[in-house]
């Protein structure tokens, strides 16, 4: 089983999976260097961001084969970034597709897929910023960016809820959820490139400011 908790930066995903699912967590990738840029090479970018994406996809199917249960620190698809960065205005749509063609590469080689279930939660603006505020450690770089990222990301999840039908839970997980639930069998649908194709189409399109 993959289980993904995911929400915007300062939401608390990283405190949660540290004191739930320290032994069993695939963390979120920190900062990556050598990406090219989206908006001079978006192609590039998309390959570049699919394999890196891949990469984290690997390493939870390797921790579910070692333990039953991978919990992912922020869904290794992520496709879900460039898309609600489209709809508030800061990518292109040719950025957007880009990023959705080498993704659907990924999946049909099967180096990257859905995950079992999600646990998604919105958080309050300032309340994140004093989750931020308090964490000091950590750089949170564009912030206020991500803030904004928060409402679309939560329409990708309705969106993918309504495409792969009670995957999706807006909320986090008990802390012992994962021990009763940690020998399920993988999703048949893991890797279903019509399901991706539906998300795909279904979601919203266009940018909203």
């Amino acid at each position: 089983m993959i289980v993904v908790i995911e929400g915007i930066s300062a939401a608390g995903k990283t405190t949660w999976c540290r004191r739930h699912a320290a032994d069993r967590c695939v963390p979120e990738a920190g900062p990556i260097t050598g990406a090219p840029d989206r908006e001079a090479d978006p192609l590039a970018a998309a390959r570049f961001w699919a394999a890196a994406n891949a990469r984290r996809w690997q390493a939870a199917l390797a921790l579910e084969r070692a333990s039953g249960c991978a919990v992912c620190d922020t869904d290794p698809l992520k496709l879900h970034y460039v898309w609600t960065l489209w709809r508030i205005g800061a990518a292109t749509e040719a950025q957007w597709r880009a990023e959705c063609a080498a993704a659907r590469e990924q999946i049909a080689a099967r180096r990257l897929g859905f995950a079992d279930r999600y646990h998604v939660r919105a958080i309050d603006a300032d309340q994140a910023r004093r989750q931020r505020d308090n964490d000091p450690a950590r750089t949170r770089r564009h912030f206020e960016l991500h803030l904004r990222l928060q409402a679309p990301l939560i329409a990708w999840y309705e969106t993918l809820a309504c495409v792969l039908p009670g995957r999706v839970q807006f909320d986090w997980p008990d802390s012992g959820e994962f021990e009763t639930g940690s020998a399920a069998a993988p999703d048949p649908l893991r890797y279903a490139l019509d399901r991706f194709d539906a998300l795909v189409g279904a979601l919203p399109a266009g940018a909203v400011g």
